[in-house]
């Protein structure tokens, strides 16, 4: 999959651009000898999703607009699917959540910014019909307001420029881009965290508790001469599941367990929420829990931690 950003002034020429891609990577992708995963082409601006010009005349009605289109881009992410998105994205913050969007399906990204003087959109803007066109106090604003896109900066890498008066578009470049350019890993801030089972604080609580009362039944069999004792097991098939930990040389008291006990449920019922704990990823299953309370009651109780 792939997101092409197309960017520039209003009325620079970003359509026409925009629709020379598409014809390229449609017949670059019907070639006999073309094995690519990529299987569609996908052009999205606000012309394909019935969002006028008008809704760009104040910033309350604008959200809604860059929100329609930011949606729309989210949704034909597909594995198979060049998406090209032919729109003002004239503000550097819109185009930075389209490419952690992009990043996090795991999409290769390109921009291509269409250069073109304020004087040469102004003409090619009057000489649209009225209904394309935006009003002169809005379309001066958008030029005013316009953050231009730069290749130092990786939301808008890799950068293709092409002059308005320049009749050939990158095709070929960009093409590269989105189907042999460094695909980069999803940001940490972006990837979904895996949530728990429904029934892991459930587990959590019995599986504590039932090491409780094994470590205490063991002391009274044992005395309080400590060692490698086995505190869970479990019968699954033909296979048993042990985990074990090192007693200290002395009796440990109930309140001591309960204490312990108390103090890693509370901290693993954070994590139910937020899918890990300070010490990395938490493995919900019976031994899971049960391995990580072993270790978390040797390092308190003999480690003195």
């Amino acid at each position: 999959m792939a997101l092409v950003t197309i960017s520039g002034y209003p009325s620079s020429g970003k359509s026409t651009r925009a629709l020379q891609l598409k014809k390229y990577f449609e017949d670059k992708i019907s070639e006999p000898v073309y094995e690519g995963p990529l299987k569609n082409v996908v052009l999205i601006s606000d012309d394909s999703l019935g969002l006028t010009r008008d809704g760009y005349n104040d910033g309350r009605a604008e959200k809604p607009q860059r929100a329609a289109l930011f949606t729309a881009v989210q949704r034909n992410l597909g594995t198979s699917t060049v998406v090209i998105v032919d729109g003002l994205n004239y503000i550097k913050g819109f185009r930075y959540q389209m490419y952690c969007a992009a990043r996090e399906a795991q999409a290769r990204v390109a921009t291509l910014f269409v250069a073109a003087t304020p004087e040469i959109c102004r003409t090619w803007h009057q000489s649209k019909p009225e209904d394309a066109r935006y009003t002169e106090a809005t379309f001066e604003n958008l030029i005013q307001r316009y953050e231009e896109p730069s290749s130092m900066v990786r939301w808008d890498s890799p950068l293709f420029t092409v002059p308005w008066n320049e009749a050939e578009t990158p095709v070929e470049g960009v093409w590269q881009a989105i189907t042999a350019g460094v695909l980069k890993p999803p940001n940490a801030g972006t990837k979904a965290i895996a949530k728990p089972p429904a029934d892991a604080l459930q587990a959590l609580e019995t599986t504590a508790a039932t090491i409780v009362a094994t470590i205490m039944e063991a002391q009274g069999l044992g005395g309080s001469s400590g060692g490698k004792t086995r505190i869970w097991s479990k019968s699954g098939g033909q296979t048993e599941t042990a985990v074990y930990m090192q007693l200290p040389a002395r009796t440990v008291t109930l309140a001591e367990l309960q204490r312990l006990k108390r103090q890693f449920v509370s901290m693993h019922k954070k994590a139910i929420t937020q899918g890990a704990t300070e010490n990395g990823p938490v493995d919900w299953t019976e031994d899971g829990i049960a391995e990580k309370l072993g270790d978390y009651l040797e390092e308190r109780l003999v480690a003195g931690v």
